[in-house]
């Protein structure tokens, strides 16, 4: 059995901080607290049974402990309820640790346990290891009083939760960002606790002095809710799946200590329900079976009536999935029960996993979970869900879709078009707490050509993963008769749950079952739809990105900008409604520049691009290959087209002059540069040079390929001397103001930590080929400009040009 082990002294430091002015007034040694004591506590106070006894009187709130749960694990999840602007959302976690009350003397203690480093207690090394990770004292407390039986101490946690304890406040990376100093007691207070039997619920509020506060300034302080949910884990552990980065799911991670390696190992195991076959018997003969607890998600009752089916459709959209992993009804929606069939309910409780409905305006849903750090079995799940969600789906739906949908021309949609959009969005976040993260990489399993096909598109979705950013159809041409244009679960989606939820019980331990696991995997290696890329969106490989669709980022590119360039010249028909401004029109317009600039982005990735398709020793082939080099020759081809030329079709004078007096050339300019900056990342070049130095210059896409293609772009009119017009002269100059970055400048590199998450790219720009290469740029560029200005007769043209040469000859001579 693996036992609690505490991982590093820093963690106990930074949860240590402030804790030794917070414990309450001594009681001497021949002081036992009375049942007069315990009387006095409970007499007129605000009680409430649950895990613990809460006790509210005169704003202290005391814990009734019972013997029985003192030494026992419980899960602090503290999220931020309430919040100033630009500090997160409602709703997000902060920290997350186990915790256990534990008695010495006449205190009680509270202490940080940890499951990073483990061993088993049976083995030798079970001991070394408790002793070099001794568990942090976060607060102790005196014992006030024991209860009428004695079978239960009675503590006051008020300073827990009115004083600064980093474990339970504002995260310090945020402290550090708002330049934090100290938290002022007379702006804290506890606000109300409740207890439930699996769980104690707190909300109190902090008030921090701070220095650069994200918002009202001039206060000097940030104010924040948050609540705090101790929950009890089960007694018996779970058993642990071991992940595998072919198939994704959330996770957490220990250091065995007590294995038979030469080494400490990670173990890492993906996070799940404990689902088990009601009816084992049948379900090991290969029957759909119940599972004993099926996953059960409430529908909060401020959620209005209109979305209440569609999210529970959303919900249990996901039954077929579970169906592949041997369930039925594994996973239901629910209303949550009416005041009047159960006073008790509580969407706080932690037997109940919610969809919580927010009148906010912030344009989110989110689906976090709670899992028990010993296993990975999530415990409860709540998904927020944001009320200016439908004004996201509704910008999403508009730009991507209107084209060639007539449903996605207004401002305002039917309810069942809404509807289904928010069915869409529930499935998705439902998706993240079954324990799912983003697979970006399952868009690229669908060719474009099907995306165009009605029945291929009413039949599979979008992706192959409801967990992808695959939105909607962006592709589909006016003429091609598709009418669904959502994402929907998916083959791989099935088949991860598959793969996570199926109960195999002729093996008892994690090690047994995972040669089984990993056959499931190789079986299913080399085809498209059971491919996971992972949510990497700064990483290299160009088949995993968030918000692409297809097979062919540059074909799907020309495709979804032919589909903008047919709604902008019909924006104002179809944003018109009488009587009102045009902050719609504006913010639609707004739009369909951000959808142009991430085709862009698409397209982009291409350039130094590396497949990334993670194996095991028993599978054949390599893990990284370079995208093959005339994909990449295609990618610059495309951005010489779609990017750097002017794009015509979005200077719709009829729109512009409606929502603006001036900025079109500033918006162009801005997306443009973007993209150039984008080429010319110090990380994508390196990449070119290190498969030019492994490949040969003639097998792969190379760093001069890179920069003369990108040259000859966005500086084409030279070679016949045309005028250059002022988008292109912006242009220009932000591509120079590229090459001074990177000639003359220290470019800012991602830590080495940073750098090892995402998996980016080493360089160091000083010692790299890339300066050579800029220097040498820029003097073939000095000599075309030199010819040009030999035969322009446009005087703007002529004026920019003999800038240029000012500027690259500053940049030279820096």
């Amino acid at each position: 059995m693996l036992h609690r082990l505490l991982a590093a002294c820093a963690v106990a430091a930074l949860v240590f901080t402030g804790c030794a002015s917070s414990q309450s007034a001594a009681v001497s040694d021949d002081d036992e607290p009375s049942a007069s004591t315990y009387e006095e506590i409970v007499t007129d106070a605000e009680s409430d049974e649950g895990l613990f006894t809460t006790h509210v009187k005169e704003e202290k709130l005391y814990y009734e402990i019972p013997d029985s749960l003192l030494g026992t694990e419980m899960l602090m999840v503290t999220r931020i309820a309430q919040t100033a602007t630009d500090i997160g959302f409602g709703g997000e976690k902060a920290q997350t640790q186990v915790l256990r009350w534990e008695q010495q003397n006449d205190r009680v203690l509270l202490r940080r346990v940890s499951y990073e480093n483990v061993a088993d207690e049976d083995e030798p090394i079970y001991e070394a290891v408790r002793n070099a990770n001794f568990e942090p004292i976060i607060m102790a407390f005196d014992i006030e009083a024991h209860n009428a039986d004695s079978s239960a101490v009675v503590i006051d946690t008020t300073p827990l939760f009115t004083s600064d304890v980093p474990a339970l406040g504002l995260q310090q990376s945020r402290r550090e960002q708002y330049q934090v100093r100290s938290l002022d007691g007379d702006r804290t207070f506890f606000e109300r606790a409740a207890s439930y039997p699996e769980n104690i619920e707190v909300r109190n509020v902090l008030t921090y002095n701070a220095q650069e506060p994200p918002s009202n300034a001039s206060t000097n302080s940030i104010s924040v809710k948050m609540n705090h949910s101790m929950v009890l884990l089960p007694e018996e552990p779970m058993q642990a799946r071991l992940c595998d980065e072919r198939v994704g799911y959330f996770n957490v991670e220990q250091v065995d200590y007590g294995r038979d390696e030469h080494r400490a190992v990670e173990r890492c195991y993906i996070t799940r329900w404990r689902l088990e076959p009601s009816d084992p018997e049948a379900y090991a003969n290969g029957e759909l079976v119940e599972p004993v607890e099926p996953i059960v998600f409430y529908i909060d009752r401020a959620t209005p009536e209109r979305y209440r089916e569609y999210l529970k459709q959303g919900v249990e959209d996901w039954q077929v999935a579970f169906e592949a992993a041997g369930f039925k009804n594994a996973i239901i929606a629910k209303d949550a029960p009416t005041e009047e069939e159960d006073p008790d309910y509580s969407p706080e409780d932690i037997r109940y996993s919610v969809i919580r409905y927010f009148p906010s305006e912030i344009p989110n849903a989110y689906g976090p979970h709670v899992h028990d750090p010993r296993s990975g079995e999530i415990l409860k799940s709540h998904i927020g869900w944001y009320h200016n969600v439908a004004n996201l789906l509704r910008n999403w739906y508009f730009i991507q879709t209107a084209a060639a949908n007539p449903d996605a021309r207004a401002v305002n949609f039917d309810d069942d078009v809404m509807g289904e959009l928010i069915r869409f969005v529930s499935a998705h976040e439902v998706g993240h707490t079954l324990g799912l993260p983003h697979n970006w990489g399952s868009s690229h399993a669908v060719p474009v050509d099907s995306l165009r096909s009605p029945t291929y598109t009413s039949e599979n979705g979008t992706a192959a993963s409801i967990m992808d950013y695959a939105r909607f159809n962006y592709i589909a041409q006016p003429g091609d008769g598709v009418d669904s244009f959502d994402p929907k679960v998916g083959p791989y989606d099935t088949w991860s749950v598959k793969w996570g939820y199926s109960v195999l019980p002729e093996y008892d331990s994690p090690d047994a079952e995972e040669a089984v696991l990993n056959e499931w995997i190789r079986e299913r290696a080399g085809e498209p739809e059971y491919f996971f890329g992972g949510s990497n969106s700064m990483g290299a490989d160009p088949r995993s990105q968030r918000e692409a669709l297809g097979d062919d980022n540059m074909e799907a590119g020309e495709l979804g900008i032919a589909n903008l360039e047919r709604i902008v010249p019909n924006l104002i028909d179809w944003t018109y409604r009488e009587g009102e401004s045009y902050e719609q029109l504006d913010e639609l317009y707004g739009e369909v520049v951000t959808q142009w600039n991430r085709y862009l982005g698409h397209v982009t990735r291409n350039l130094g691009g590396v497949f990334e398709t993670h194996k095991s020793y028993d599978q054949d082939g390599m893990v990284y290959e370079v995208v093959p080099a005339e994909q990449q020759q295609r990618a610059m081809e495309f951005l010489g087209t779609y990017a750097f030329d002017t794009p015509e079709w979005l200077l719709e004078e009829d729109v512009l002059r409606r929502i603006e007096n001036s900025g079109t050339i500033d918006r162009i300019r801005n997306v443009q540069v973007g993209v150039v900056n984008d080429v010319l990342d110090p990380m994508r070049i390196a990449r070119l040079v290190e498969a030019e130095a492994m490949h040969g210059a003639d097998e792969v896409y190379t760093a001069l390929d890179l920069f003369e293609g990108l040259r000859a772009n966005v500086w084409s009119e030279l070679a016949q001397g045309e005028p250059i017009d002022a988008y292109r002269r912006s242009l220009q100059r932000g591509y120079l103001d590229r090459m001074h970055y990177l000639l003359n400048e220290e470019p800012d590199m991602p830590s080495d930590a940073l750098a090892e998450y995402f998996d980016l790219t080493p360089v160091t720009v000083e010692q790299s080929d890339i300066r050579p290469y800029v220097r040498g740029e820029l003097r073939t560029l000095e000599e075309d400009i030199q010819r040009a200005l030999n035969r322009t007769t446009d005087r703007s043209t002529e004026l920019h040009l003999q800038d240029a040469l000012s500027r690259i000859e500053s940049i030279l001579d820096a």
